[in-house]
Parts: structure tokens; C-alpha cells; sequence
């Protein structure tokens, strides 16, 4: 593997795109080292390409995509962000709070990191700068709670993993609600007590007048988690009929509601969505094949039983999941890694008894740590090209918050309840 090894390395170096170097990367590794095989194995990975991408619960991803996009060209976002900052802008730390917390609902509609980064980082990096916040502080929270939409449904990342293991979606984005919301307490924990110390961030204290307008402003967008989690929660929806759900709100709001979008505006929604779902499909589709490549390979059987031993424990099991997830991740794009490595877990899985709901929840978290942790993280770079500053200026302040994550994930494997409460809830147990 270490020709793989240099191709997969000299081609990111030389700035190809992901899905370009990691078939790019198999294919000549086959031509090497197996010709007499190569033209039949090419065609096979060709054939995984398509296969998947084919799976009927993708068809919901397009659609929140598109929903995402909608709400970032219109005025949503931007509402939301003042409905929050009118009851939280007063407090110490009352603006990354507000950052936080609308991350965390805009991840109800976009279900991205990146799109998160975008539409509220945007709009909150220059109340914060103005605020006498650090840039490199602004960065490191706005790329970080970005985290918390991938938890939020609709997560991409949910669905990604419900594909590549044939796990509920629905159930799993029941089970990151919870989840996302203790990471949002936790982080607003952590900026309250920073700008404290800081003496930072304090805006004047909305009367209430002020507020009851913000609310009227912005409450309408919190339909999207009502629609979304309340629709399957309430067995009205399927994800796939949830997103579709989604899409007509999100046009009904910016069209007929806030009166935002105009005709070119709508139609430029829409071919940024093919854009976006393109790549996210080549992706999966390269995850695919790589992932039935290593198995052709039989590299699980060489590498995994020295890892897990011969009986391993339901959390040592866990725990080697969540390691590699969480170093995989911060090197290869989080739903290439999701679509490989949970196929190559899921019979150690299944025979140490995991609940499938609760590994769901951890691995995808992992993934969205990752998109946000160095070297290789996309929203760092999301980030770089968005507000034109340095690598090394948007990492600075990722320290604090990737410790956060982590203590996250510890709390999550000592406590699965709080993952698995709404599942369980919803399935009557």
C-alpha cells in the first residue's frame, strides 16, 4: 500500500479534488500491482461508483441541500440571528452564545458544517470582531459550532452512515438532538466564562418590545425542526418526505413570508444545489468502491483482529471506532471516511452488541469534529476562503473547542441515554 500511500499524498499536495485522487489513487495502485486484472477491476469499481450512489435514502440529501441553499440566499439566517441575540446579546458572552445557538438551529435546516460556516459565520464574524473579540477566537468558534449542525438533523451525516450500515435514518436523527444541545450548552458555558475573563462582548439589554419584534421576525423559521424532527417523531414523514417538506416551507417562507427571494435568485438555488450534490454523491460513490476495493484486498482481516483481539468488550469497541473515526476524519473527507470504515466495523459491531443508534451518533460527531480539526478539516479551509485569512490564524483558538468535543464524546459513551432517550421514546420503549 505505500505506492497508495504516495499517490494519495502527492495528489492533495498538488491540490486535486478528493474524489480525483482517491480513484485516481486505486486505480493506479491496480494497474501496478494487479494488470492481468486491472481492465475487470476498474470496470467492478465503476460499477460500486454507481452502486453507491443508488441507495433510495439519498434521494433526501439533494433536497435539504436545496433547502439549505433557499434559506442562505434569503433572510432567514439573518432573522434567526437577531430573534436569539435580542434575549442572549446582554450576558457575558451574549454574541458567541448567539453564535452558537444559531448554528445549532440553522443545522435544523442545512444539516452542513460548511453551509453553517457560511450563512452564520457571515453574519456573526463581524458583530464579533466589532465586539472586541480576537479574529482568531471569531474563527475558532465559528468553524467549531458549524460542528453542532452535523448532529442537528437534517445531518448529512446521518444519512451517509443510515445508507452504509442500513440503520434507521429516522431514529438516527432523532438521536442527535440531544446530543447537539449539550454540546451547545457546553460551548456556551465555555464563552461565557472566556469574554468574563476577557471583559469582552456585552451588547445593551433588549426591552422587551424589541424582542417581542425579533421573535415575530424570526419564529417562523423555527418551522424547519418541527417539520423535520416532529414530522418523524410523529410518523407524518419519512426523511425522504421530510426533506421534500422542507423545501416547500423553506420556498413558502422566503417567498411568500419574508418576500426575499427573487426568480434568479431561486434559479441560482438551484444549480448550486446540483453543484453540492454532485460532488457529496461522487464522494459517496468513491467511498464506495474504495471501500469494496480494501475488502477485495482483505485488508479488514490482516489489520483489524490484532485490534480488537478475540473477544473484545462492547467499549473496547467503542473506543477503537471513535480513534479511528476521529484521526481518520481530520485527514479525508468525513462522508468518504463514514462511507469506508463503517462497513469494515460493522461485524465487530453487531458481535459485541453496540446499539447501532448510539455508534451512529458518536461516529458521526467524530466526522464533524474532523471537518474542523487540522491538518485537513473542510471547514477550515471553508473558512479561509470565506473571510481571507490564514490557515494558521483559523486553527489558533481550535484547542478549546476540540477539548469540548472530546469530553463530549466521553459523556456521550458514559451516558448513551442521552442519545438513545428519543429513539427509545419514539419506538415506545
Amino acid at each position: 500500500m505505500t505506492l497508495f500511500g504516495i499517490s494519495l499524498a502527492s495528489m492533495l499536495l498538488f491540490g486535486f479534488p478528493f474524489m480525483v485522487t482517491l480513484l485516481g489513487s486505486l486505480i493506479l495502485y491496480v494497474y501496478v500491482y494487479m494488470p492481468d486484472f486491472a481492465p475487470k477491476l476498474v470496470t467492478t469499481m465503476v460499477q460500486q461508483v454507481i452502486t453507491g450512489v443508488t441507495p433510495p435514502a439519498l434521494v433526501c440529501v439533494p433536497m435539504f441541500i436545496l433547502s439549505a441553499s433557499i434559506i442562505t440566499s434569503g433572510e432567514s439566517a439573518g432573522r434567526l440571528i437577531r430573534m436569539i441575540k435580542a434575549f442572549v446579546g446582554h450576558l457575558p458572552g451574549g454574541l458567541p452564545i448567539t453564535t452558537n445557538a444559531s448554528c445549532t438551529l440553522f443545522g435544523a435546516v442545512s444539516g452542513s458544517t460548511q453551509a453553517t460556516v457560511a450563512a452564520i459565520g457571515g453574519t456573526m464574524r463581524p458583530m464579533l470582531m466589532e465586539a472586541g473579540y480576537k479574529s482568531s477566537f471569531t474563527l475558532g468558534l465559528i468553524i467549531n459550532s458549524s460542528d453542532i449542525a452535523f448532529l442537528i438533523p437534517p445531518s448529512i451525516g446521518f444519512i451517509v452512515y443510515g445508507v452504509a450500515t442500513s440503520t434507521s435514518i429516522g431514529m438516527l436523527f432523532l438521536s442527535g438532538v440531544f446530543p447537539g444541545l449539550l454540546i451547545l450548552v457546553m460551548f456556551s458555558v465555555y464563552c461565557y466564562i472566556y469574554s468574563k475573563m476577557k471583559k469582552v462582548g456585552t451588547l445593551a439589554k433588549a426591552s422587551w418590545s424589541e424582542r417581542m419584534a425579533a421573535i415575530k421576525d424570526g419564529l417562523p423559521v423555527m418551522g424547519f425542526p418541527f417539520i423535520i424532527v416532529g414530522g418523524i417523531y410523529a410518523g407524518i414523514f419519512s426523511p425522504t418526505e421530510a426533506a421534500a417538506a422542507s423545501v416547500f416551507y423553506a420556498l413558502f417562507l422566503e417567498i411568500i413570508v419574508y418576500r426575499s427571494l427573487t426568480f434568479d435568485r431561486i434559479i441560482d438555488s438551484f444549480l448550486q444545489t446540483g453543484v453540492i450534490t454532485g460532488v457529496v454523491f461522487i464522494l459517496v460513490g468513491a467511498g464506495q468502491a474504495f471501500s469494496w476495493m480494501i475488502g477485495f484486498m482483505q485488508i479488514p482481516q490482516q489489520l483489524l483482529p490484532p485490534l480488537f483481539g478475540t473477544d473484545p468488550s462492547m467499549l473496547r469497541v467503542i473506543v477503537i471506532i471513535v480513534t479511528v473515526y476521529f484521526v481518520a476524519c481530520m485527514f479525508v473527507d468525513p462522508i468518504v471516511a463514514i462511507f469506508i470504515l463503517s462497513p469494515i466495523f460493522q461485524p465487530y459491531v453487531v458481535s459485541a452488541g453496540v446499539h447501532p443508534i448510539l455508534l451512529g451518533t458518536l461516529v458521526t460527531l467524530q466526522a464533524a469534529i474532523g471537518s474542523a480539526t487540522p491538518p485537513f478539516g473542510c471547514d477550515i479551509f471553508t473558512a479561509q476562503l470565506i473571510f481571507r485569512r490564514p490557515y494558521l490564524e483559523v486553527i489558533s483558538h481550535a484547542l478549546p473547542f476540540l477539548l469540548i468535543l472530546i469530553l463530549a464524546t466521553i459523556i456521550l459513551i458514559a451516558l448513551p441515554d442521552i442519545a438513545l432517550f428519543l429513539p427509545n421514546l419514539a419506538l415506545g420503549g
